[in-house]
């Protein structure tokens, strides 16, 4: 997959810390990734949760953060949207 905005997750890193390092290797994971569907992530990501529009929400340190990206199977691109605490994501609309 090509991940855009990658700057975005690595200021989201520096914002939080602790969560730099998963935030690394989800990145790293996700650029190796071949997503053709929902199936796709969920086999690999258990805990995703799924959106209208093909947004999805990864837990990122457990469910302490929440990682928001839309994707488009089948050009095969994650837009980086929306990274922050689960309180933080509980007031955001997507």
């Amino acid at each position: 997959m090509n991940v855009i905005k990658r700057k975005t997750l690595v200021d989201y890193g520096r914002q939080h810390g602790d969560a730099k390092g998963q935030l690394d290797v989800w990145y790293d994971e996700a650029i190796k990734a071949r997503w053709t569907g929902p199936q796709d992530i969920k086999d690999r990501y258990a805990s995703a949760s799924f959106l209208h529009n093909n947004v999805v929400v990864f837990n990122i340190k457990g469910k302490r953060y929440r990682l928001v990206v839309k994707v488009e199977y089948q050009s095969q691109i994650v837009f980086v949207k929306w990274f922050g605490s689960h309180a933080e994501y509980d007031k955001q609309t997507f």
